[in-house]
């Protein structure tokens, strides 16, 4: 099963762990998307949003019009919510114009303490 982790950390730490990782010539361990803060998490991946990636989740490559009929929306309103999925790289975008969420699960990794 192909899973990518979902996690909050800062940008220098991914770009460590990149650096870290190209240096050496291993690969990273697992796929990893980092968002910088708690709260930019949850504005890019909204409710709506996680519906979406549940039901592009081991899909394939899909057209837009296939996903919003998917998840029962106006094709305008997923486009929208693609587009900034896209723009976070969180899906990818096919040779043949269509989406893909390339991952059959979603782990979410971020600890929540005092300030």
């Amino acid at each position: 099963m192909k899973t990518v982790t979902l996690d909050v950390r800062a940008p220098a730490d991914s770009m460590a762990e990149f650096t870290h990782s190209w240096k050496s010539g291993k690969a990273q361990k697992s796929a990893r998307i980092s968002f910088a803060t708690p709260e930019l998490l949850w504005k890019v991946l909204t409710a709506k949003r996680w519906q979406l990636l549940k039901a592009l989740c081991g899909a394939g490559p899909v057209s837009i019009r296939e996903a919003a009929r998917r998840v029962e929306r106006d094709v305008k309103a997923v486009h929208s919510d693609v587009t900034a999925l896209l723009n976070a790289g969180v899906l990818n975008r096919t040779e043949s114009g269509g989406i893909e969420f390339p991952f059959n699960a979603v782990k979410v990794d971020f600890l929540l303490q005092a300030a």
